[in-house]
């Protein structure tokens, strides 16, 4: 997918900064379609394929946090919030509920243009390392199965899982005992910038074991590896061949 294959939706309820953002992107060559709120992208999401969403935070009515906790059960497009609140429990909370990235206003455009860029990238890059289609990985008691997008336990039910946290999970999966650093995976599948106190990966890391360990405080699959990263173990070590 090149940038100007990719439709961006701007979902903003202040019509002046919906339209110059709808307008510069444009004149990128993106395709884009401007909406003032959330009744009008959940419509959308029904008839139209979606790359990227960029969500106001604070809106009359249903927010911008509601909105990508939809959006993220709904389709696999990246999401990036917009705020005028530039504080550390907002970007937390964008993280949370499956934001990809987050910029405050005022920004500038060519800002938001290179973030937008850079999700679209980092998203192909983990479609693409990916095992094939057709491939499923089993550990412990679960089954992930690639072609579905689904996380399965043995007996057939499945684990309800975001978008972002599939992705995260096939990533790792597809690397038993191969250690990835932070950088690593948030080069591939999240978010990385000069902000020290970006957890993300860390917070996507804690809510995927909340599902898949017995003991979330000891987990036995996705192992942290200190000062380096996580590693993740197909089988854990009290289960036999």
């Amino acid at each position: 997918m090149t940038d100007q294959d990719a439709h961006i939706v701007v979902v903003d309820d202040e019509l002046d900064i919906r339209d110059t953002v709808a307008d510069y992107l444009s004149s990128r060559g993106l395709q884009v379609t401007a909406l003032e709120g959330g009744a009008a992208l959940r419509e959308l999401l029904g008839k139209s394929s979606i790359d990227l969403v960029l969500l106001d935070l604070r809106m009359p009515g249903e927010d911008g946090l509601s909105l990508a906790r939809f959006v993220r059960e709904h389709c696999d497009a990246g999401i990036i919030m917009l705020t005028a609140i530039a504080e550390p429990a907002d970007r937390v909370l964008g993280l949370e509920f499956g934001a990809d990235d987050y910029i405050a206003k005022p920004f500038d455009l060519r800002e938001l243009l290179a973030r937008i860029r850079s999700v679209l990238r980092r998203r192909k890059v983990v479609e693409e390392v990916l095992p094939s289609p057709g491939d499923r990985i089993r550990f412990g008691s679960f089954v992930i199965d690639l072609p579905a997008r689904r996380l399965r336990r043995l007996d057939g039910t499945e684990v309800p899982l975001t978008a972002m946290e599939f992705d995260l999970l096939s990533l790792l999966a597809s690397r038993p005992g191969r250690v990835l650093s932070r950088d690593q995976i948030l080069d591939l599948a999240h978010n990385k910038d000069d902000d020290p106190f970006d957890r993300s990966v860390d917070i996507r890391i804690t809510r995927l074991r909340r599902k898949i360990e017995t003991n979330p405080a000891r987990p036995v699959h996705i192992k942290t590896v200190r000062g380096v990263g996580y590693v993740f173990e197909l089988k854990a070590s009290s289960e036999t061949a």
